[in-house]
């Protein structure tokens, strides 16, 4: 079948519906994307090789924050959405998204290997016509050296018989202005046809998609956008360690800044970076650049600073302890928030960990409290969130604010501490309080 009858059959169907979708991987990119796909009208299925997701999807539980429970229930319960480990049922999709893991590795080399996973199940049931997306973060390169090469040893051909193509995916979890359908999508294929059709999939969700030239282009947008914010952020935390060797409050700086209505953007400073891209992204970049004999300076210097955050917000806790003339070994502390950013869940690379385990290892006796995170799993045994109460408060020698939660309340926190260390300005305003309040 010629290329143009391959693709008029798929514009038709996927105008009609007919296209079933496939979601390989149901986490906090999959799932959301299964479910506006499911909401428009397309059946999808979802795959995981975690038990624990498949079968609370199935169910109709939700796991994800920004996915809405009833809408999930509805849809599962509908025959719209599921989800199974039984890879063979690619067979039955026409168009597959991948939306795995793209970790960095012990040695910060990518760690590719939940792709290479993915795309071997896609091989073995790849068939005319089927439209394959990988929307995992990746170093430029990835879907045609890694991904085509591997899916043409079918003997099928990309851009006639199957369609190819990366697609950045953009989650910012805890985000209520801008999700799935209203977050504009990037597109690059292999090949025209393929940008065209499979722009055209997106489009029956998206209400914005965006073709560029080739899928380095679309690699390389998702890269640029997390290395923009990464050296900003860089740059605004050594900011703020100059601004305290010169005695001057970082964040009257960057407010003042803020007012110059062209040319600045505002960027904030904190204890760390946290997620899954902005620590991650960046190195992809560099990696794949040294294998080219470039170095990153821009990046690496960053990725420098803005992983030393940890240490020196130890070190102002440390500080603060001796200047009440209380050593760090021994002395009660309380984490206030390990979630990586406010209002959300999730713990991925989050700098809570870090500098928990400094100050850990410097004697200290830890407990934590975030309303989005009862319990998680360290060092090999389940730390489980302690009640904020004004006993506990009183108990601690010292509360280290690392992620500032709309739903704390900061104020009566510090009326009833002695200390605070606070690296978010969350006690911005706070006067004549009990606690002593030292900021980042």
């Amino acid at each position: 079948m010629p290329e143009s009858a391959v693709t008029a059959r798929l514009a038709q169907d996927i105008g009609s519906k007919k296209i079933q979708i496939g979601v390989i991987g149901l986490g906090y990119v999959g799932l959301p994307l299964a479910v506006e796909f499911a909401r428009n009208g397309f059946r999808v299925i979802g795959f995981d090789i975690m038990v624990s997701k498949v079968e609370a999807l199935n169910r109709g539980e939700n796991y994800i924050a920004d996915v809405d429970s009833e809408l999930l229930a509805d849809l599962v319960k509908s025959g719209l959405l599921g989800a199974t480990q039984d890879f063979s049922r690619l067979t039955d999709t026409d168009a597959i998204s991948i939306c795995v893991p793209t970790p960095l590795g012990k040695t910060g080399d990518p760690d590719l290997s939940y792709i290479l996973n993915a795309l071997q199940e896609v091989k073995k049931y790849l068939r005319p016509g089927h439209m394959i997306v990988l929307e995992s973060t990746t170093y430029p390169g990835t879907t045609e050296e890694v991904l085509l090469p591997e899916l043409q040893e079918s003997g099928l051909k990309v851009g006639q018989d199957f369609f190819l193509a990366f697609s950045p995916e953009r989650v910012d979890p805890g985000n209520p202005q801008y999700q799935t359908r209203n977050t504009p999508k990037i597109i690059g294929g292999v090949t025209p046809a393929c940008t065209e059709i499979i722009g055209r999939l997106y489009s029956s969700v998206i209400e914005r998609v965006i073709p560029v030239s080739s899928t380095r282009a679309a690699e390389m947008v998702k890269l640029l956008e997390n290395t923009f914010r990464s050296i900003n952020i860089g740059l605004v935390n050594e900011i703020a360690i100059i601004c305290n060797l010169l005695n001057v409050d970082v964040w009257e700086v960057i407010d003042a800044a803020a007012t110059k209505p062209f040319g600045y953007m505002p960027f904030y400073p904190g204890p760390g970076l946290g997620g899954h891209c902005i620590p991650i992204d960046p190195s992809y970049l560099s990696w794949k650049l040294r294998t080219l004999d470039y170095r990153t300076k821009f990046i690496d210097l960053a990725v420098e600073i803005n992983r030393g955050m940890p240490g020196y917000m130890v070190s102002k806790v440390v500080d603060a302890l001796n200047d009440q003339q209380q050593c760090v070994r021994g002395a009660r502390i309380m984490i206030l928030g390990v979630s990586y950013k406010r209002d959300i869940d999730d713990m991925r690379e989050s700098p809570a960990i870090d500098i928990m385990k400094h100050l850990r290892e410097k004697g200290a006796e830890l407990v934590y409290h975030d309303p989005y995170v009862p319990h998680f799993w360290e060092d090999g045994g389940t730390v489980y969130s302690t009640e904020l109460t004004e006993k506990t408060l009183a108990e601690q020698d010292c509360v280290v604010i690392v992620t500032d939660h709309s739903k704390l309340d900061y104020a009566w926190i510090a009326n009833h501490c002695k200390l605070i260390v606070d690296s978010r300005n969350a006690t911005r305003g706070l006067h004549g309080t009990a606690a002593r309040i030292v900021k980042l």
